[in-house]
């Protein structure tokens, strides 16, 4: 066998070869394939779970429109931004401008209005209250215990009966969304501990997740790097094996036949020696029969010519022809013979294992050839994982730790305080429910009122002689009044503080935070100090606020939210186009030698051309004629000849004769047991060995012809191969890497730190704060302020009402029986 030496190149650089390792490791499993493997698809990182979304309280909700609409028409300004902006900058010249305060006061005016108003509410109710004390006390001013009787009366009754018992259910709903809106304080307060709590800790996952998932999208890499290592070094079979299937695509075909040439050698040189063998075996057997019919053939004519013999001398001539033909002229087949010994002795089989193990051996031999190029490699693996852990520090993940630390004292500090929140929060709402029931105290005793006044009044009966249950009506009306008159400007004290405090609240803080302008306000340059996100990140862009929240209530990464790419090129660092030039020319500069193998030498070739003209020359129509000639001996006829002549003979040599037949019967037995057998035998493998010579000269062509095809294959393509599936590999390889690389831009500019929980934070916040704390506040002072506004008209009216029911002292007729007389007008006739 001879060699012959071919070059093929390899990539190899320190840097530029991080991204073939990378794309190596991405090959799973290359088997025997001419075409690259998909990529095994990566799966989207892990999004962590976070708490549900704040529960709003729905105690106070159906009195938000009210509220709201009365808040707009009290305070109808937008957010001042410019004017909180003087403020801030300058906290101790706002009360002392003059402009400012002007300012401010026209900002508040809705306020102050409304604050003069219940002022005014303050001062004039305890004052006519007073009065009107006073003026009963002194049995003046409706004081007197006397009651005219006129045929308006009961109208008058039923009017103001309906008007206190309008007023006194409009007040019983307002004090029953008293209660409702004091609870729903209550609750708000019990739970807002809680939904903060959650808000943080969907923070701290946020905060903790957004490494993680760097850290999975790095650590992604480094069991990228480990399956390198484990590629290179499998980097025979994962090439060798492609080489491998691209030789065997045409040598297979060429070595199998010469692998069945081989046999039909064998086969043929088996054949050969059968043929012999029947050959020696026939002719001892036709020499044997043909000594018998020479005895028997003697003693015949011996019999014959007896002189008692009548009429034998007509047997003379059949008797000389009873004969076995004792050679068989069979072609020579040394020379054939000699040829197919010249074959088997070249050994194909090992030629066939010998350019198997060639084909074998190639992996091996690659793995050899690129030893020292995968032990280079192998050694920039730690720095791969260097780059691409920078990633982590170029995102600046530290702040995020700060982030979760500061929550943590946040959370530590709510802690801190719950209890006395709690605790002033439980004084709060004993107070408000002291202050439903006082409201709730008149609302019965207008209910009382209305209850025992008309089940006890007989209309057309004296009024000094009332029943005690009207009387004790008309005085719980009496009692409704006076505690109106007692609470009431005490009580709108309370709406006026409660209503600074929680008006103030909606219109400066809950009303723009729910319409953005808050966090639009709170970008404004100045306003807080070290507030400025970009420069902090380290950004040559500031970010607001605002864009950050309704980026993340929309769910975008951090990629996107905080302007990453400003820190980090992901698309440089992940670009594997600037890599290829230089791969394809390192590609280029490293050899490795893969070495040919020789099919079929000329010495071969030569003895498989003489067995194919040796095969031809074999020819076996003699033999067979032969054959078939000798299948045609039949003795039995001259027997039978002798039979009959000897029924005419005398008995002793009638006797002789027919014992001379019965011999030549058995020689015919002898000749059908043995020799006829034999015959067919080898006339079968006359035939076999004649079809395996005419395949003989087909396979030989077919040999030449296909050894011939793949030894010009190996000569010309080996080179060209072993550069193509290398260059294909590469390829593969970089492909690979490309889809990898691709998969991590999108992790990290998509998938990495969906700030939706930011938003969800920030809106939890505002549902504690705002939906429910402030809006249950002011849904508290609103239905307080409700019921204290229809005080008044309640008031009146109770005490008006309570005098249809009172006993009173002194009586007044009133005669319902008068006829009152018809007075006719003057009329004027017109002529």
């Amino acid at each position: 066998m001879r060699l012959r030496g071919y070059m093929w190149r390899w990539p190899y650089r320190p840097a530029e070869g991080v991204m073939l390792l990378l794309g190596l490791s991405l090959a799973r499993s290359v088997s025997a394939q001419l075409t690259c493997q998909a990529a095994e698809a990566a799966q989207n990182l892990t999004q962590p779970q976070y708490n549900n979304t704040p529960n709003k309280n729905t105690n106070a909700d159906f009195l938000m429109p009210f509220v709201q609409s009365f808040l707009y028409t009290v305070q109808p300004h937008p957010f001042p931004e410019d004017l909180i902006l003087k403020i801030v900058k300058d906290p101790q010249q706002g009360l002392s401008n003059q402009d400012q305060m002007t300012e401010i006061l026209m900002y508040e005016v809705g306020f102050l209005v409304c604050i003069a108003i219940g002022i005014l509410y303050i001062v004039l109710m305890p004052i006519i209250g007073f009065f009107v004390a006073c003026c009963r006390c002194c049995g003046n001013c409706g004081g007197k215990m006397y009651q005219k009787q006129t045929s308006s009366i009961h109208c008058l009754r039923r009017t103001l009966y309906f008007s206190v018992f309008a007023i006194t259910i409009i007040i019983f709903a307002g004090n029953i969304c008293m209660f409702r809106s004091n609870q729903a304080l209550k609750v708000s307060v019990n739970q807002s501990p809680l939904e903060l709590h959650n808000a943080l800790d969907d923070m701290r996952t946020f905060l903790k997740a957004v490494p993680q998932q760097v850290e999975n999208v790095v650590n992604e890499s480094y069991r990228i790097v480990q399956e390198v290592t484990r590629n290179l070094d499998d980097i025979g079979r994962q090439l060798g094996m492609k080489v491998q299937q691209r030789f065997r695509g045409t040598v297979d075909p060429a070595l199998q036949l010469v692998r069945h040439l081989h046999q039909e050698s064998l086969n043929t040189s088996d054949r050969l020696d059968k043929l012999n063998s029947s050959l020696v075996q026939l002719q001892s057997s036709i020499d044997r029969i043909q000594a018998n019919v020479t005895a028997v053939r003697d003693q015949i004519n011996q019999t014959l010519s007896k002189p008692g013999c009548t009429g034998c001398q007509n047997l003379t001539k059949d008797v000389q022809k009873l004969t076995v033909d004792t050679t068989i002229s069979f072609p020579s087949l040394h020379d054939f013979q000699s040829a197919l010994d010249e074959v088997i002795k070249a050994d194909l089989q090992s030629k066939i294992s010998e350019a198997e193990e060639f084909f074998r051996t190639i992996p091996q031999r690659v793995t050899n050839e690129t030893n020292d190029l995968v032990q280079n490699s192998i050694k920039q693996l730690n720095y791969i994982k260097a780059q691409i852990s920078q990633v982590s520090s170029e995102l600046h993940l530290s702040a995020l730790n700060d982030m979760s630390r500061n929550l943590d004292q946040v959370q530590s500090d709510i802690d801190t305080y719950l209890s006395k929140v709690e605790s002033a929060d439980d004084i709060r709402w004993r107070v408000g429910v002291a202050l439903c029931f006082v409201v709730l105290l008149v609302v019965a005793c207008n209910i009382l009122g209305l209850v025992l006044g008309p089940l006890g009044l007989s209309p057309k009966e004296d009024p000094t002689r009332r029943s005690c249950t009207s009387d004790c009506g008309g005085i719980f009306l009496m009692m409704g009044a006076g505690f109106s008159i007692l609470f009431s400007w005490l009580f709108m004290i309370v709406v006026l503080l409660l209503f600074l405090l929680g008006g103030n609240m909606y219109t400066l803080i809950c009303r723009p935070w729910n319409n953005g302008l808050l966090l639009q306000f709170l970008d404004t340059p100045g306003l807080i100090p070290q507030l400025e996100l970009g420069p902090a990140l380290g950004l040559k862009t500031n970010i607001k606020i605002s864009d950050i929240y309704r980026d993340c209530e929309k769910n975008q990464p951090l990629w996107t939210t905080l302007h990453l790419h400003e820190l980090v090129n992901l698309g440089d660092i992940l670009n594997v186009s600037k890599y290829t030039a230089q791969i394809r020319e390192e590609f280029e500069k490293t050899n490795v030698t893969l070495s040919s193998v020789n099919l079929l030498s000329p010495e071969i070739k030569n003895q498989l051309v003489n067995i194919s003209a040796k095969a031809t020359n074999f020819n076996s129509t003699a033999v067979i004629q032969q054959m078939n000639a000798m299948s045609s001996i039949n003795l039995n006829t001259t027997a039978d000849k002798i039979e009959i002549l000897s029924q005419q003979q005398p008995i002793a040599i009638k006797d002789e004769l027919q014992n001379e037949a019965l011999k030549l019967r058995q020689i015919q037995a002898d000749i059908e047991v043995t020799v006829f057998p034999q015959v067919k035998n080898l006339n079968s493998s006359i035939k076999s060995l004649q079809s395996t010579t005419e395949k003989i000269n087909g396979t030989v062509g077919e040999v030449l012809s296909k050894v011939a095809a793949a030894q010009d294959f190996l000569n010309t393509n080996t080179t060209q191969i072993v550069k193509t599936e290398s260059r294909r590999f590469l390829d593969c390889q970089v492909d690979y890497f490309t889809a990898y690389a691709d998969w991590a831009t999108i992790m990290v500019t998509q998938q990495v730190g969906r700030c939706k929980p930011v938003a969800r934070a920030v809106d939890s916040f505002e549902v504690v704060l705002c939906v429910n704390m402030v809006e249950s506040l002011n849904a508290f002072w609103f239905s307080l302020g409700w019921c204290l506004m229809f005080f008044i008209p309640s008031t009146i009216f109770s005490i008006k009402l309570a005098k249809y029911y009172r006993r009173m002292k002194y009586s007044d007729c009133f005669d319902n029986h008068i006829v009152m007389n018809h007075i006719p007008r003057a009329q004027i006739k017109i002529t």
